[in-house]
Formats: structure tokens, C-alpha cells, sequence
């Protein structure tokens, strides 16, 4: 019988967002940003292995929280095919990931087939939908550091994100009265997605003229596009913790909750980041 995640994850937790520790959330926001950083300048390699390293507890976190529904979701095949697909994302690019995506899909199938028959397409199809939601998006962060420029792409990417999630706070704190979706994250505002754009905006602008010495209308679409999939990355996982009846998918990272947390505007961000840039600014 395939090994199968034990336990069951955390009971939801009481308060919003704004009960969490502030300053606890802005300083391990700081270290990972600064961890990143570093292994981004000196070896991008070390890089790829902490988002290998990310992928995979966000994998296990998922995984361990689908399964209080009950879906038995084989976790084996899934952390496996995180490490191919990164790999080789990196090795060999976008056709490398996809494939590795075709063939961890296939094994979930297979591997699941070992166990019982019952709950067999909610757990493959619950795997089948993790391995595309976490490794699979994971993998254009790889993509974005494998050029010469890589770590000044994975810059973009990453601090347009933070650009994104902070200007929607200080916008949602400040004016923030009209629910965006309230059934869903009831602390979102549309003030909060005004700021959210407006500071991906600006730091698009800013990081084409100035990085990449592009034209700054493109930097502005960037900005503007990075927003929206970083707030649709938040609601989304927003929605997925709600059918599954968790506040958090952890607790691994103090102010934040799971890693699951922090990936979730990530994730989604990566691949529009990897698709503008190869247009508005093409690897030479």
C-alpha cells in the first residue's frame, strides 16, 4: 500500500489576518527575502534548491490538509516529481518541466491505484491538482533563473509581488470599506486592489527603465498584470482553505502560518512573470 500522509492537519484558528504577529510576519518576510537574495547573487543553483525545498513542504502541507476531507492523496509521487520537475526546469527548460509534469500526473494515477478503490478519482484528481498548483507554477521561478540575468528577472518577479501584497495593506488598512469577496476573504477590499496595483505599477515602471532599460508602458502592464494574479493567487487558496475548513495551511513560518501561505500570490506570479518578461524583455 503507497504511504499516505498520517495526522490531520491544525483545527482552524480564531482572528483575521490582523490578529497575526506583525512583527514577527515582517521579519521573517525579510529573512527569507534576504536568503534569497544572496544565493540568487552568488549561486543560482543554491536558489533552485530552496524553491525545491518550498515546493515541496508547500506539497506536503496541501496534501496533509486535503487529506482531513478524507482524500487519501499519495504524497510519494508528488514530492518525486517536485524534484524532477525543478530539476529539470532547470536543465532543460520549459519542455523539461512539462514533461516532468506528465509524468508525476501519471504516477499519482498509477500509485494511487495500489490502495483502495474508494475515493480513488477525488484523491488523483486532488493530486493531479496539486502537482500542477504547486511544482508545475514553482517551475517558472526556475525558468526566470536560468538566463545570465537570471537573478535580476527573479528580482522582478519576486518584488513586484511584495509591491503588490504591500500596497494592497496599506491601502486596505487605511481606506479599505468596500469587501471585494467577502464570502470568501472578507478582509480583501477593492481600496486594498487599488493599492495592490498601484504599487506593482510603479515598481514595474521603475524596474523596466531603470534594470532592464525598456520602455516604461511595458513595465506598467507588468505591474498591472503581476497584481492581478497575485490577489487571484491569494483568493484562490483563500477558497481552497475555506472548502477545506482550514484558517492556515501550517505553521511552519511564524506571522505567516504554513509556507503554503507565502506561495500562494507566488505560485500563479511566476508564470506571468516568466511569460512577460520573455516578450517585453527576450533573453539575448
Amino acid at each position: 500500500m503507497p504511504p499516505q500522509i498520517p495526522g490531520a492537519a491544525p483545527p482552524p484558528k480564531s482572528g483575521g489576518r490582523a490578529g497575526r504577529d506583525l512583527g514577527a510576519a515582517i521579519g521573517i518576510g525579510l529573512l527569507l527575502g534576504a536568503v534569497a537574495v544572496t544565493l540568487l547573487y552568488v549561486y543560482r543553483p543554491a536558489f533552485v534548491i530552496l524553491i525545491a525545498l518550498a515546493a515541496c513542504i508547500g506539497v506536503w502541507e496541501i496534501v496533509r490538509a486535503v487529506g482531513t476531507t478524507g482524500a487519501l492523496v499519495p504524497i510519494s509521487p508528488l514530492l518525486i516529481g517536485t524534484l524532477a520537475m525543478l530539476a529539470l526546469a532547470w536543465y532543460r527548460g520549459i519542455d523539461g518541466l512539462t514533461i516532468g509534469l506528465l509524468f508525476t500526473v501519471l504516477a499519482v494515477v498509477v500509485w494511487r491505484m495500489a490502495d483502495s478503490a474508494d475515493g480513488y478519482l477525488t484523491a488523483t484528481s486532488a493530486g493531479v491538482f496539486i502537482a500542477v498548483y504547486v511544482p508545475f507554477l514553482a517551475g517558472f521561478a526556475v525558468l526566470l533563473a536560468v538566463p545570465d540575468d537570471g537573478a535580476t528577472r527573479v528580482i522582478a518577479f519576486i518584488a513586484a509581488v511584495v509591491c503588490s501584497d504591500t500596497g494592497g495593506y496599506i491601502a486596505g488598512v487605511l481606506f479599505g470599506k468596500h469587501p471585494m469577496a467577502p464570502t470568501i476573504s472578507p478582509k480583501k477590499s477593492w481600496e486594498g486592489l487599488g493599492g495592490s496595483l498601484v504599487g506593482s505599477a510603479v515598481f514595474g515602471v521603475l524596474m523596466f527603465t531603470l534594470a532592464f532599460e525598456a520602455t516604461w508602458w511595458k513595465g506598467l502592464l507588468y505591474g498591472l498584470a503581476i497584481a492581478a494574479t497575485a490577489t487571484l493567487g491569494d483568493l484562490g487558496e483563500s477558497m481552497i482553505k475555506r472548502d477545506i475548513g482550514v484558517k492556515d495551511m501550517g505553521t511552519l513560518l511564524p506571522g505567516h502560518g504554513g509556507v503554503m501561505d507565502r506561495l500562494d500570490s507566488l505560485l500563479p506570479s511566476a508564470a506571468v512573470a516568466f511569460v512577460l518578461l520573455s516578450v517585453f524583455v527576450p533573453v539575448s
